[in-house]
Order: structure tokens, then sequence, then C-alpha cells
């Protein structure tokens, strides 16, 4: 026996309003991807939307779960070659699927992990957290995002200051080097996120690299006493507030990615978690490639 089911999301609604994101989150997939020096597997979640018109009373949310299952079907026969590619299929294939729709936008995240140690100490496999993103337009206009927050560690400038002077010390040491003194240290979360004009490829660990070097200190799971010196001399000879983490990184993406377009996107965040004080301090900027290189 059939049983005839009304559909609800097909009902029609008067004097309703427009929805920019209607969809489903959290959804976790393995993605297979090939890169040219090496190949990794990640646990991604993915966050699916379309918009949905003020007439329309809902959308068909399983239809973003199908498109997800089939695609990410289709990559375990054959890897991907990015994140963000693989969005950019995935939001077509939801334009295809919801025809009521005028955007969609896919969303992900994975934690991915690199080899890290210390001048020939002890290495370890340190955690990272991918981002990318995805989001087209009826019109075929389709934008792709790649983005990576990495965990590190800054040293307060101001409180090195306050110290050199409460000692009586000199800033400089001989030969003009900052000498590093004592202050207080803040772990940091950085991310950097930028927009992938065409057909051009990031590396996720060149994003990685320019956001640790951009930092007082990068931190490691594994730190033998020797190396955990290291850590502390290196970040203390290099203090940083969060504004100069952030503008450091924004100063080598302009420089590395000079072939940018200007209207190319970039975003970098930066917190750091305070030692003595019970807030956080925190920096970012939201531009395009044109305004950094004016």
């Amino acid at each position: 026996m059939s049983i005839s089911m009304k559909d609800v999301q097909n009902q029609t609604l008067e004097e309703s309003f427009k929805l920019t994101r209607v969809g489903v989150r959290n959804v976790k997939k393995p993605v297979d991807v090939r890169r040219p020096e090496k190949n990794v597997t990640l646990v991604v979640n993915f966050d699916l939307y379309v918009d949905l018109p003020a007439e329309l009373k809902g959308s068909h949310m399983s239809r973003n779960l199908e498109v997800l299952s089939r695609v990410i079907d289709e990559s375990v026969r054959e890897p991907v070659s990015s994140l963000e590619d693989l969005g950019a299929k995935i939001c077509k294939e939801l334009l295809a699927r919801h025809e009521y729709a005028t955007c969609s936008e896919v969303n992900m995240s994975a934690d991915y992990f690199l080899e890290r140690g210390i001048n020939g100490g002890s290495k370890s496999l340190e955690r990272y957290v991918l981002t990318a993103s995805a989001e087209s337009r009826r019109n075929g206009q389709t934008k792709k995002c790649i983005g990576v927050e990495v965990i590190g560690m800054t040293a307060c400038p101001c409180a090195m200051e306050a110290v050199l002077s409460l000692q009586g010390k000199e800033r400089m040491a001989e030969g003009g080097d900052i000498a590093p003194s004592i202050t207080h240290n803040q772990r940091n979360i950085t991310t950097l996120s930028l927009e992938v004009p065409g057909d051009y490829q990031l590396e996720a660990d060149e994003l990685i690299q320019i956001v640790e070097t951009s930092l007082s200190s990068p931190t490691h799971e594994i730190l033998k006493r020797t190396d955990e010196a290291k850590i502390v001399l290196q970040a203390h000879s290099n203090p940083k507030f969060v504004e100069d983490v952030v503008r450091d990184i924004l100063k080598v993406i302009v420089e590395r990615f000079n072939d940018f377009p200007d209207d190319v996107k970039v975003r970098v965040k930066s917190e750091s978690f305070e030692s003595i004080h019970k807030h956080n301090a925190y920096a970012e900027r939201d531009t395009i490639m044109g305004e950094l290189r004016a």
C-alpha cells in the first residue's frame, strides 16, 4: 500500500522573507586529498547551505546530504586536488539540485598534522586546522578560499620594556640586538584565510609556515628541558603584540603572492590568551590585496 505524503517544504507563502542560508551543519566525512608532494586523508567537517526564496516554506535539506555523499564517494575512487576545489564542486551540485536557490555555500574544516622539531631535538606531530570554503551563484561565478589555524606563542613587548625600566637596564645589547628580558607569555591562536583566484593552487603548509614565523615562537607537544629553554629564549628575543603578528603576516602575503589580483580577499585574526590579565588581546584585518598594496 502506497502512502501519499504532503510535501510541506514546497508550500508557498505570502508576504514572507527570503533567507540567506538554509542547510545542514557539522556533517563529517573522510576525504582523500592528492597534492603534488603528498597524499593525505582528512576527516572533514562540512556545513552546506543554499538561500531560500521568500515564497517557499522550506528547503529540501536531504538533497544537501545526497550531494555530499555522492561527491565524497567519487573522491574515494579519485582523490580531490584540494578542499576548496571539492567545495566548488559541491556548490555547483547544490545549485543543480535546489532549482529555487540563487546561491550555495560550503564551509569545511579538518585537523591537520605536520612533523615539527627544535634544531635536531625531539620531533612530534603538531596539530593545525585547515579551513576551506566555496560559494557559487546561479550566474556561474564561484569563489574559493583556503585557510589555516595555528597555535603558537607571543611574548609581551610592553611588559618587557617595563621590566627593563624597573631594572635600570638598556633595551639594546652589544651589536644592536634586542636584549631578551623578562616578560609574560601568551598562548596565541592565529588564523589566515586567503581567497584562491582562478586555477591557482595554494599550499596549506606554506600558509602555516607564514603564520608560525610571524609569531614570537612556535609551540610543540614534546619538548625536553633544553628545547623548552630554546623556545623561551626565542620568544623573548622576538616579543610581539597581536597587532605585530597580523601586520607581519599581511606583509609576507603581499610579497609572496604579488601576482594575485587586487580583488582577492585576505583575512587575518590573532588572539593572545593573556597570562597576567583576565581578558585576551585580539587583532584582525579583513581586506583585499589591492588595499594592502596601496
